[in-house]
């Protein structure tokens, strides 16, 4: 790759070789169009220092380079996720369990892709050189090298199970995010989000779809699936910031993104404790759609659960602690037993590849559907 990318053509035809370089050509994309959508948004900064000022079109706009910098690092951040989403779910069209299940991964996947190239869009037209670098880098990082900027997508997703999961909580903690960004100061990146979060919503209807799928189909064990969950809800906690975090009380203070709840909550912001609001609303979702897959199990069966906020966390203040996944507090030489046996090991991963050769591991979409899960 160039040293330096000086146009949006220019990235535009790296963006062409990163989708042949990962697969995601021909069936895969189909006739699908790349392309910045926009929609309408508040024409004034809603929270932050500069609330009730016109929100800015232009870089120049902003007043002050910290804000600039920072809103930057924003739109490059969310950009990294969306392109490695997609390098982590690229080997599983060849096991999708239907049709429905192809199509619906290509469709996500083709979203994920439009999500960075928009991104992109926002970094090289509105950034100058800086930007147009940090374009670049996210077609130039890779999840399957553990080169992405956030511990989730450098995760492996090795089957069906991995990714109904990931679409469940991952992508959920994407919408947290692309909600929180919608209200931000920066218009551009406000009218960006609105496309991407009516995009998202099929994401989530995936994973929470497929895992009560999974759940009625009564093949995988539950012990199995919730071992994914364990895997992928600690990877999430992770993905909304350390605890009292002085970014995220700026990005906060300079308007550039909200509270999860920003237009429903009329209380004032707890600036220390933003990262922690977002997880604990996280948190509360998360487990209202676990009680919901629950409902689908056969009384006397195990129940799924969620994961201690503590658990398996590699930021904040429980990074490297061992606490147990039920939220005990264990000796290292324990907790290390402990991660054995919760998390997916490599038995856990071939049984799950295993299950992929039965159509029957997973009832179909219209079953669900008949039965109003």
């Amino acid at each position: 790759m160039a040293a330096k990318v000086v146009t949006w053509q220019d990235w535009s035809d790296y963006f062409e070789a990163w989708k042949r370089e990962i697969g995601m050509v021909g069936e895969h994309v189909g006739d699908y169009r790349f392309e910045a959508r926009f929609d309408d948004v508040h024409p004034e900064i809603e929270f932050g220092d500069f609330r009730g000022a016109r929100k800015w079109e232009t870089v120049l706009e902003i007043p002050d380079q910290r804000i600039r910098d920072a809103c930057e690092y924003l739109i490059a951040v969310q950009g990294d996720t969306e392109f490695a989403s997609v390098e982590q779910q690229r080997a599983l069209y060849d096991t999708a369990p239907s049709d429905y299940d192809f199509q619906a991964l290509a469709r996500v996947n083709r979203e994920e892709m439009r999500h960075g190239y928009q991104m992109a869009y926002l970094l090289v037209h509105h950034f100058g050189e800086s930007g147009r670098r940090e374009a670049q880098k996210l077609l130039e990082r890779r999840a399957f090298k553990r080169s992405r900027l956030l511990g989730s997508f450098n995760e492996d997703v090795d089957n069906w199970i991995d990714f109904l999961v990931f679409t469940q909580f991952i992508d959920r903690d994407g919408k947290f995010q692309l909600k929180m960004l919608s209200r931000s100061a920066f218009a551009p990146l406000a009218r960006s989000m609105p496309p991407m979060l009516r995009e998202e919503s099929f994401h989530l209807g995936t994973g929470n779809d497929g895992i009560k799928r999974i759940v009625r189909a009564g093949k995988v064990p539950i012990g199995l699936l919730q071992k994914y969950f364990n895997k992928w809800l600690s990877t999430a906690y992770d993905l909304f910031g350390v605890d009292h975090s002085g970014s995220a009380q700026w990005a906060y203070v300079y308007g550039l993104k909200g509270r999860y709840d920003e237009g429903e909550n009329p209380a004032p912001a707890d600036r220390s404790q933003l990262n922690e609001h977002a997880r604990e609303l996280f948190v509360a979702e998360a487990r209202q759609l676990i009680e919901s897959a629950n409902r689908l199990i056969p009384e006397g069966q195990p129940k799924l659960t969620i994961p201690d906020i503590r658990f398996n966390r590699r930021i904040g203040g429980y990074a490297g602690q061992p606490w147990s996944v039920d939220g005990r507090l264990l000796p290292p030489e324990e907790h290390a037993r402990h991660l054995v046996l919760v998390l997916p090991q490599r038995a856990d991963i071939e049984l799950a590849n295993a299950f992929m050769k039965d159509p029957a591991w997973i009832a179909s979409k219209k079953a669900l559907d008949a039965v109003g899960g």
